[in-house]
């Protein structure tokens, strides 16, 4: 890894889009420390050393924008309307259509699913900066502080603090598109894990200073490491199915009678089942905060549910992940489709018919790794989980299992992007 980024920076094209990307990405950093107009920033800091660790959910929601949702910034949303929209835009073309025939044609479909998407991101960024800052108001945002985060709670200075939050995650969404086009990698996916990342060296010192001590430092840091190797191994890992193109005349010129492969990833969802199966557990704490806190309901959800260390919790979770990941898989990959695709242009399995046939042998190729999948994917989720409830260290830290797999995917992702656009460079090595 290290060798690609020094060669990348030998050359001057590569170089100068790494450091386009390095400058977008420290600009999300910096506006992630600008607090909305209308936040009291020292309350807001008196809030957070007061109530740190109260809430699982608010801790992960955290997480995912880099600490910027507490401090109620201008950035504050983070890259995850985004996100949502993204995932409900993908969802919606097996019930619309309309969508689905978008998405074949190409290049034009694409840009109009891309420009849908975007207005739902605006949409969710408005009610979800709503949302915050109703919860702020109420004082669930940071229970017990001792201290308003919203001094001016005028409709005038309400309606400025839900327009700069979401022109915040309009301008987060742009940032990454510029990566995308005039950096290296996808622009979103690197915006992640800049946030994700940016919360790791004060969640060691927490653990190394107060929270566990040297000694469950060092066996945090052994866990994470262990799970990163797995995440490696398995996300580098492929079933190749074999694809044979029959020779074929068009005019006067002989086409295919060449030999390819389907490659299949055994985690072919990627962290998208953590995120749906910790959105659908989050709903029940977050309806729970806004009710009657005495209700029996309530408090059964408070410790059963919206705990990460319950029983019920991490069972529900792994539960959901699992449905999830054959669902998502589903939807990503039809094997009908990719049958039709093969027998156009004349492909087919070797020992395999094509049509009906190579697609049902699909299906059972996917129904198998998406199972072994589906079971990496609840062990990645779940072992930091385990062990730091074994080792007595709050769960509430950035090392789960979500975020190392976004971390590593990421970095892998990125590493690939880079060595192909250096062998486009050094064409050079082919020829030897």
């Amino acid at each position: 890894m290290l060798g690609a980024f020094g060669r990348a920076f030998r050359t001057p094209d590569l170089r100068r889009k790494l450091l386009f990307t390095i400058g977008i990405m420290v600009i999300f950093r910096i506006g992630s420390f600008i607090p909305t107009p209308g936040v009291s920033y020292t309350n807001v800091q008196t809030c957070i050393d007061e109530t740190a660790g109260s809430s699982d959910l608010l801790g992960l929601v955290n997480l995912f924008s880099g600490g910027a949702m507490l401090k109620l910034s201008v950035f504050a949303l983070g890259i995850m309307p985004y996100i949502t929209a993204s995932i409900i835009i993908q969802l919606l073309r097996v019930v619309i259509p309309r969508f689905e025939a978008l998405h074949k044609e190409g290049q034009s479909g694409t840009a109009k699913l891309t420009q849908y998407t975007r207005y739902l991101t605006i949409a969710l960024a408005i009610l979800q900066s709503t949302t915050i800052i109703t919860t702020a108001r109420s004082g669930l945002l940071f229970q017990n502080c001792s201290v308003p985060v919203i001094p001016d709670e005028s409709f005038v200075n309400l309606s400025i603090m839900v327009v700069t939050m979401t022109a915040g995650t309009g301008l987060i969404m742009w940032l990454g598109e510029l990566i995308t086009e005039r950096g290296v990698g996808n622009g979103m996916s690197l915006l992640i894990f800049t946030s994700i990342a940016a919360s790791f060296p004060t969640a060691l010192w927490s653990i190394a200073g107060g929270n566990g001590g040297v000694g469950k430092f060092i066996v945090v840091i052994a866990v994470c490491i262990l799970v990163i190797g797995l995440v490696v191994f398995v996300e580098q890992s492929q079933r190749r199915v074999p694809v044979q193109y029959a020779k074929r005349m068009v005019g006067r010129r002989m086409y295919g009678g060449s030999s390819t492969y389907i490659p299949i990833k055994i985690n072919m969802a990627g962290v998208i089942p953590i995120i749906f199966a910790s959105s659908l557990l989050a709903i029940p704490g977050l309806i729970a905060q806004f009710a009657d806190q005495s209700k029996g309901w309530v408090q059964w959800i408070s410790q059963n549910l919206a705990s990460q260390e319950s029983s019920w919790h991490i069972a529900l979770y792994a539960l959901l992940i699992l449905f999830f990941c054959f669902f998502y898989t589903a939807i990503t990959f039809n094997p009908d489709e990719v049958a039709d695709n093969m027998k156009t242009y004349g492909g087919f399995i070797p020992g395999i018919r094509a049509g009906r046939p190579t697609a049902e042998y699909l299906d059972y190729v996917i129904t198998r790794i998406t199972s072994a999948g589906s079971l990496y994917l609840m062990l990645v989720a779940l072992i930091p989980t385990f062990a730091f409830l074994a080792l007595n260290v709050s769960t509430n830290i950035p090392f789960g299992g979500s975020s190392i797999l976004i971390v590593v995917g990421v970095g892998l992702e990125t590493v690939k992007q880079i060595d192909s656009q250096l062998q486009q460079r050094h064409y050079e090595g082919f020829l030897r």
